[in-house]
């Protein structure tokens, strides 16, 4: 028989239980900080607990199957064919999912082969990439609160002329959402809805009009915004 075919069907030297023990536990802790890594750089609503279990148990099981075919060419081809059967069921919802599910499988095909620098280098290297590419959120700019300010003002006052001014200062727009007499007509009840400007708050806006002269009381609420349809 040629010599590479005697190669290729070879056993190689067989590893004893030691080496073969180490290797795995080396597998399973690599296998951790792939799927550390994993977690570190998802989104938390992208992450699905299982998978960063079967990034471990991939390392692992790579790690053994390397194990197993050796040198054996042949070997290697028999476990391809038995494998081939397995299906995954579960859809890999990003591309970034199945880097690292090849990454889980490279490292484990690296210590399996008995060489951990490689796996161990590709750890460093591959998470400072994903560290550097990891999407930064935008912070959200929080929404102007939206306010209701209600006043009772003597009958005959000039609202625009008296509150108009304050208001410009405190809110960024404002709408008169009702209007009433009281006390028989002495007074006007009055009800304005607007957003309060950032550098402003409800505190100042009330201090500011109960100053104004014809306004007898003076109360401010914060009110929640119906969501966008």
């Amino acid at each position: 028989m040629p010599t590479f075919l005697t190669a290729a069907v070879g056993e190689g030297r067989a590893a004893s239980p030691l080496e073969i023990a180490v290797r795995l536990l080396i597998a399973m802790v690599l296998g951790g900080v792939v799927a550390w890594t994993y977690r570190r750089t998802r989104a938390p609503e992208e992450i699905l607990p299982s998978f960063t279990t079967t990034l471990v148990l991939l390392s692992i099981l790579i790690a053994m199957v390397t194990q197993v075919i050796g040198d054996n060419v042949a070997r290697a081809f028999s476990l391809v064919g038995a494998l081939s059967i397995v299906r995954f069921r579960t859809i890999v919802r990003d591309t970034q999912d199945t880097a690292y599910v090849i990454f889980s499988v490279v490292v484990g095909m690296a210590v399996g082969a008995s060489d951990p620098w490689v796996a161990g280098v590709g750890i460093l290297v591959v998470t400072l990439a994903a560290f550097l590419l990891k999407p930064r959120a935008k912070p959200e700019s929080e929404p102007l609160p939206l306010v209701e300010v209600r006043l009772r003002v003597a009958a005959g006052c000039d609202l625009d002329a008296a509150l108009g001014p304050l208001f410009e200062v405190a809110l960024v727009s404002r709408q008169l959402l009702s209007i009433a007499t009281a006390k028989q007509g002495a007074l006007l009840t009055v009800v304005y809805e607007g957003r309060l400007k950032r550098e402003c708050s409800a505190a100042e806006l009330l201090a500011s009009l109960s100053r104004v002269d014809g306004v007898r009381s003076v109360e401010i609420q914060r009110r929640i915004a119906a969501p966008a349809p």
